[in-house]
């Protein structure tokens, strides 16, 4: 039986004319012969000019995700290795391969799907109907690809329970793939250990995409008194504190993140330098002010403010107000960390916000440097939502 066939309609489908991957419900015409949400189906033009193949699901707006291309090309587990093995092969390449993020969705052509890696465990996010129905066989080709390198994988543990998956039709899922093992995994990054608990963490436990941004810090932080915001599990802080600050105060509004950042110093022998502090950022940063302190460094690593379009608006208010308010706290010539990791609000937005909260608060901005997520984290151009990590450093001076 042949597969379906799907077709856009005139003058539709600019995203995938333009290199991305996603064709959008709104912009099919027709479908021809017999599917079920998950399939593979083929994509023609309005004309029937052959488009690729990829997997449909009419339950989300995304209705078919491209896996290739190419029409003639059956997805298969041949192509599957050779997917993977591309993915793999551009990792050692490109970054430390002890943790990292193995498969980064679209940017590896392996739409909707995660994997990371920590030390010797890999986590697994699937967040599309039609790759979760591949996904034991490309996590068996990831044991068999890194077998090949000596790197045995211990275990596995799934943390699709992202609710973006509700969309999709999909249930919330969370668990082990295989045997069971203990889900606190020790890393070692930029020469800081972290123990990531890999079960109850954030997304899949621990932010990789950050790993030579917490680098870019470490210059600056030497002899330095350091405050580190919505520090998560310590990670900006520790890497200020093996760098030789003088004194660190990472500050995050979970007790959960705060008591494993605490661990993590100890685990650096870090704890008489670097403490935490369980705060709500936008509470403490004006009670700080009130109080004449200052730093020589502030770091600014908050979550998404934004995760729709809709909301852009009240995001960029979130983001100027903690700008401004970490800028009053920075000594005169010392430095602004400062990132977004929303998608949706995009480099000229976050520059365009940052350079405004500068001006309110009469503060003259250096800038050092600018940076996006690490490169296991690739950004695949005109799949626009692989590029979503803003990082900037600046030198923060009074108004001369």
């Amino acid at each position: 039986m042949g597969l379906a066939v799907v077709t856009l309609k005139k003058g539709e489908g600019r995203i995938l004319k333009s290199g991305g991957m996603w064709v959008f419900d709104n912009e099919i015409a027709s479908i021809v012969g017999s599917y079920v949400n998950g399939d593979i189906v083929l994509v023609h033009d309005f004309d029937g000019y052959p488009m690729g193949r990829g997997f449909i699901n009419r339950n989300s707006k995304i209705a078919v995700r491209m896996m290739t291309r190419n029409e003639r090309q059956e997805i298969d587990e041949t192509f599957l290795k050779k997917r993977v093995q591309a993915a793999w092969e551009y990792r050692k390449k490109v970054t430390d391969t002890g943790s990292c993020r193995l498969i980064f969705g679209e940017a590896d052509f392996l739409p909707g799907l995660v994997v990371d890696k920590f030390s010797d465990v890999l986590v697994v996010q699937s967040l599309a109907l039609g790759i979760d129905r591949m996904k034991l066989t490309i996590l068996r080709l990831l044991k068999e690809i890194l077998a090949e390198d000596e790197i045995v994988i211990r275990g596995i543990y799934e943390r699709s329970d992202a609710k973006v998956r509700r969309q999709e039709g999909m249930e919330l899922v969370k668990g082990f793939i295989g045997e069971e093992f203990p889900t606190t995994v020790t890393i070692e990054e930029n020469g800081v250990k972290y123990e990531v608990d890999i079960k109850d963490g954030q997304k899949t436990g621990f932010f990789l995409d950050q790993k030579y941004n917490r680098l870019a810090i470490q210059k600056l932080c030497r002899d330095a008194k350091v405050l580190d915001c919505f520090t998560h599990t310590g990670s900006f802080a520790l890497n200020a504190g093996i760098a030789g600050a003088k004194s660190v105060i990472g500050v995050d509004a979970s007790q959960l993140a705060v008591d494993q950042a605490q661990r993590n110093a100890g685990l650096n022998g870090l704890s008489d330098r670097v403490k935490f502090i369980c705060e709500d950022v936008f509470e403490l940063l004006p009670r700080l002010e009130q109080q004449g302190e200052k730093f020589d460094v502030v770091i600014l690593d908050p979550p998404a403010f934004t995760k729709s379009r809709n909301s852009v608006k009240n995001a960029v208010k979130g983001y100027r107000e903690i700008n401004l308010r970490a800028m009053k706290l920075v000594k005169d010539g010392g430095f602004l960390a400062t990132c977004s990791c929303s998608h949706f609000m995009d480099y000229e937005l976050f520059t365009q916000t940052i350079a405004q909260a500068g001006r309110n608060v009469h503060k003259r901005l250096r800038q050092v440097e600018y940076r996006t997520q690490a490169p296991d984290h690739p950004i695949l151009w005109s799949a626009d939502e692989s590029y979503y990590l803003k990082f900037y450093i600046f030198q923060v001076m009074d108004e001369q």
